[in-house]
């Protein structure tokens, strides 16, 4: 279901994969991220997408006017995990909220892997 804003002109409708591109964009800009990633479902392992692929790495769900946003992503080795995934929530948010103007509810990360980077 898209995000919707109404005023008086009319309707807004924001559909859920502009969403997931402004959520991976806003996350691929925080240090310590290596990179978005899926979850393959009959083996367990995890692929590191490319940047053309981000919103494969996220899902957005929204209630009402509400926005949750679920987050699978690849950190770097050597980084603090709870660091690098407060800074992705906090501009994840601000940058769907800024851009879109609708409310964002929850951001959840989900560290699929950690990646030396050489």
């Amino acid at each position: 279901m898209p995000g919707k804003l109404n005023n008086k002109y009319g309707s807004i409708n924001i559909d859920d994969n502009v969403l997931a591109s402004i959520a991976g964009m806003a996350a691929m800009e925080c240090y310590g991220l290596v990179g978005m990633s899926t979850k393959g479902k009959t083996d367990g392992l995890v692929e590191l997408l490319r940047k053309e692929h981000l919103t494969k790495g996220v899902k957005i769900h929204t209630d009402n006017k509400l926005i949750n946003i679920d987050l699978y992503i690849v950190v770097q080795f050597g980084t603090k995990i709870s660091v690098v995934a407060n800074n992705i929530i906090e501009k994840v948010k601000y940058n769907i909220e800024d851009l879109t103007g609708l409310k964002v509810d929850k951001v959840n990360i989900h560290v699929q892997g950690v990646r030396v980077q050489k």
